[in-house]
């Protein structure tokens, strides 16, 4: 009984659905109360989720029907050399230097494979260099984790590559190139400001990904942009094909109460992956640092924003990028954390997203836009 009883705990802990389906939920119903057909089907699909453990919760990604961690893992590496003590290396691009090059593959290898054994199953690639980095990180531990694969030179931000075939050819490349045979989810990265594409860009787009989910390159489809009016439309006008889209949101975002972009996102059962949680790192005081003094206080806020932005249900899942074993454990504990936040809590959060706000770099004051969703 008693296994049976922290069972339902589990249960009542880890199936926030995202996209307005709403199984169980912590507080709404008690652990000894029964579990409905439907919870009892969906723990048996989180049971079999990959590299599933009991200590983390999972959410649906939407109509794709996977079950993925509260937090995912973002492709970045952004202040990596912080924590491996070399010269500064690009965020998005692994380093060249043959010194580097071994702290920095060390470091991925045993995040990634970290994040696995903690039950952190999903990784988001939007780097020139994440998906071949991570591919050869992960090593005979592929599919143990979903791969949502992007790659920004092959994809719609480059005017030469907007046609179907172009698109499904440079696909197949990376596939290639990382030596796997499919990705779980592609995600074309298409234009910050997505409306900026043309109509038959857009059906290039669509008419790629339906080819390469029927060639079994990819299971699932979706998008990312920074659009969200132009991802609103794309929504509801492609429904069968934008199963998943990658957008931002940050401790500092709200949902409107009318005409909120969620309201498409969860009539059509959207997958949505958070990008940039912790706004470019504009969330924290300290440099990333694992001695740095104000390393503590960082956590603290690393937690909190995740808190709250678990709180809406239509993000699957933040996808910080992590660049520590410490820092994985850390969202962990997030995600074990009380859920809501309390009064001084929310006043809180808000005064440190007023000062993110304020140290906000000129390249990110567009993500002020995402304040009001």
């Amino acid at each position: 009984m008693s296994e049976q009883l922290n069972r339902r705990d589990f249960l009542n802990k880890s199936m926030r659905v995202s996209a307005g389906i709403v199984v169980g939920g912590a507080g709404s119903r008690s652990a000894h109360s029964a579990l409905t057909k439907e919870e009892m089907e969906n723990a048996a699909r989180i049971g079999h989720t990959r590299s599933y453990n009991p200590k983390m919760e999972y959410r649906r990604l939407g109509k794709t029907g996977l079950w993925v961690s509260a937090v995912c893992l973002g492709g970045h590496w952004k202040r990596i050399d912080k924590v491996i003590g070399t010269g500064e290396i690009n965020p998005y691009n692994a380093p060249t230097d043959k010194e580097q090059f071994g702290p920095f593959m060390k470091n991925r290898e045993d995040v990634i494979h970290y994040c696995l054994e903690q039950g952190i199953n999903c990784i988001d690639l939007a780097g020139d260099s994440e998906a071949e980095v991570y591919c050869r990180a992960l090593g005979k531990s592929r599919d143990k984790i979903y791969l949502a694969y992007s790659h920004p030179a092959s994809e719609l931000r480059v005017p030469d590559n907007r046609k179907a075939d172009k698109l499904l050819d440079l696909f197949k490349a990376g596939l290639k190139r990382c030596n796997i045979e499919y990705a779980d989810i592609w995600r074309l990265m298409a234009l910050e400001r997505g409306g900026q594409h043309s109509q038959a860009e857009v059906e290039a787009m669509m008419t790629a990904l339906t080819k390469a989910r029927e060639q079994g390159l990819c299971r699932y489809t979706g998008l990312s942009t920074h659009d969200r009016k132009w991802a609103e439309v794309l929504i509801k006008t492609y429904p069968d094909i934008v199963q998943v889209v990658v957008t931002p949101y940050t401790a500092k975002s709200k949902v409107l109460p009318r005409s909120s972009f969620f309201k498409a996102v969860q009539t059509h059962d959207v997958g949505i992956l958070g990008i940039k949680p912790f706004a470019s790192n504009s969330l924290f005081i300290g440099d990333g640092s694992p001695d740095n003094p104000n390393a503590e206080e960082d956590d603290r806020r690393a937690r909190m924003a995740t808190r709250y932005i678990l709180n809406n249900p239509a993000i699957t899942a933040p996808i910080p990028g992590l660049i520590s074993t410490h820092q994985v454990d850390n969202m962990v504990l997030a995600v074990k954390e009380r859920r809501e936040l309390d009064l001084v809590e929310r006043a809180e959060l808000e005064t440190i997203g007023d000062e993110m706000y304020a140290r906000l770099p000129a390249e990110y004051q567009w993500l002020k836009d995402w304040e009001y969703v």
